[in-house]
């Protein structure tokens, strides 16, 4: 029965999603409807974590087929609390929209694309088998191309070709590599794969198939090289969608990462790790370079995405457990607080007009709440305790020392002086100085809009100064990881 629990976040937003395209044309329905799914969605995930915290790694066979040979659901605690954790993003992300994203995009099916693309981010992070995680990832891609090109501005339309066509490029080679994997090993269960891999001592032809997956997932979650789509096309659409974007897109690269390289390819680390070690490396420098140099609100917060994607995936190579559970809380924080900084930026150009930092100035005058929210979303960002992103950047600095990962260690603490730079440079020069607004802009209302990012700033404080209640679900969630028999077990019933 409790393995039932397993399916109910992937039904919810499945037949939402379909139900919400018959009432194109009520958008007071539509609102209502994704506003109760994704609160039932909310609870149903808090449950999943519950249960998977007292009874261990749950598993549900579609179809009574038994693995490796069916398709199966599994959620261990590191997927539960991702589940759990989209589930919050996505609700405030759809609450902002009802302020924000305008009523010519809500009847264009705005509130089913949320619900499908919540499918695919959910089926990612439960499916126990890799051809089905390449099946979730095309949900979720379809279902952000409508997203990205809803409103048809000229920007959207040009952004979108470029994020289109890297995506087809990597789905093509994922399919590649997914093909090869099954003619070497026969299987494609997760699981099943696991085994099998240890047993042959993943010879070189599933190293490179291995690397081959991690070029893809490389492409999704923006790592260096291949971040070069992602400053463009994640700032042409709206802030409520470039929030869910930055929040939910990168982190199933991210998971995808963390799930092949400690489940499947972990049996050569001297070469598969480090290689991902060094691209975590490069990766947060050039996200901390961009970050500093660009001088517009959205491109900041996008290199911001692109430095915490290098830190969290760096958290693969370290061999501690505490390395696993930084990784895994600063995963959960920048979800949170991404969304937060997006919606709150969202916020700021609805009053400005404008994305450029040199066209604001003074609006903690007219806006002192907005200003203040900001600035504690920017202080969380940076990893100023006692908030959330102080706890997972603890942990990782603790893990890199253990496993003398010094450059690593030396790397983020510069990189959480630049964020703050670049955070605080955002808070200085749009809420301080002279005021630079008109008559008119002084007047935009905020009401209702600010809402959603209190709740993801309250979550994210939650997880700052109530650690102590948050870190026995992470380390249940590290131990899985670093302990890939109890997923095996789990899974194959062993």
């Amino acid at each position: 029965m409790t393995s039932n629990f397993v399916i109910i976040p992937l039904l919810i937003p499945f037949v939402v999603g379909v139900v919400l395209i018959f009432f194109k044309d009520n958008i007071k329905l539509q609102r209502i409807i994704s506003v109760l799914s994704l609160i039932t969605t909310t609870a149903f995930a808090a449950y999943l974590v519950q249960l998977v915290q007292s009874k261990g790694v749950l598993t549900h066979e579609l179809g009574n087929w038994k693995p490796p040979f069916g398709i199966i659901l599994v959620a261990d605690m590191f997927a539960s609390l991702l589940v759990l954790t989209a589930s919050i993003v996505t609700l405030c992300c759809v609450l902002f929209a009802f302020h924000t994203i305008g009523e010519r995009r809500e009847r264009f099916y705005f509130y089913s694309f949320v619900q499908f693309l919540l499918v695919g981010v959910f089926g990612a992070f439960l499916t126990g088998d890799i051809f089905n995680l390449f099946v979730f990832f095309e949900v979720m891609l379809m279902s952000s191309y409508a997203l990205i090109v809803i409103g048809g501005t000229k920007e959207q339309l040009r952004e979108s070709l470029k994020y289109i066509l890297v995506n087809v490029i990597s789905s093509a080679l994922f399919v590649i590599a997914v093909a090869y994997l099954y003619a070497v090993t026969g299987t494609l269960n997760m699981a099943d794969l696991s085994q099998r891999i240890a047993e042959a001592n993943q010879p070189g032809i599933l190293t490179t198939i291995g690397m081959l997956l991690f070029i893809v997932f490389a492409l999704k979650a923006a790592l260096f090289p291949m971040y070069f789509w992602l400053p463009g096309s994640y700032s042409a659409p709206p802030p409520v969608i470039i929030g869910l974007f930055g929040a939910l897109l990168t982190k199933v690269g991210v998971y995808s990462i963390f799930r092949t390289f400690t489940l499947l390819f972990y049996h050569h680390p001297e070469f598969t790790h480090q290689i991902i070690g060094y691209v975590a490396l490069l990766t947060i420098v050039v996200g901390a370079v961009g970050a500093i140099a660009y001088s517009d609100v959205n491109k900041i917060l996008i290199y911001n995405i692109i430095i915490a994607v290098g830190v969290i995936v760096y958290g693969v190579t370290l061999t501690t457990k505490a390395g696993f559970e930084g990784a895994i809380y600063y995963l959960i924080h920048d979800m949170i607080i991404k969304a937060a900084l997006f919606l709150l930026a969202g916020s700021i150009i609805r009053i400005t007009g404008t994305t450029k930092l040199k066209k604001m100035g003074g609006l903690i005058k007219d806006y002192p709440l907005l200003g203040w929210m900001f600035f504690i979303a920017t202080i969380s960002l940076a990893g100023i305790p006692p908030l959330s992103g102080f706890i997972g950047k603890f942990l990782l600095v603790q893990g890199g020392l253990e496993s003398e990962s010094y450059t690593f260690v030396g790397v983020l603490l510069v990189s959480s002086l630049l964020v703050l730079y670049s955070a605080i440079k955002i808070f200085m020069s749009c809420f301080w100085g002279e005021p630079t607004l008109s008559s008119e802009h002084e007047k935009v209302s905020l009401k209702g809009i600010l809402y959603p990012s209190a709740i993801l700033l309250a979550v994210s404080v939650f997880l700052g100064l109530g650690a102590e209640a948050v870190i026995p679900y992470v380390s249940t969630a590290a131990q899985t990881l670093m302990d890939p028999s109890i997923y095996i077990q789990s899974v194959l019933k062993e």
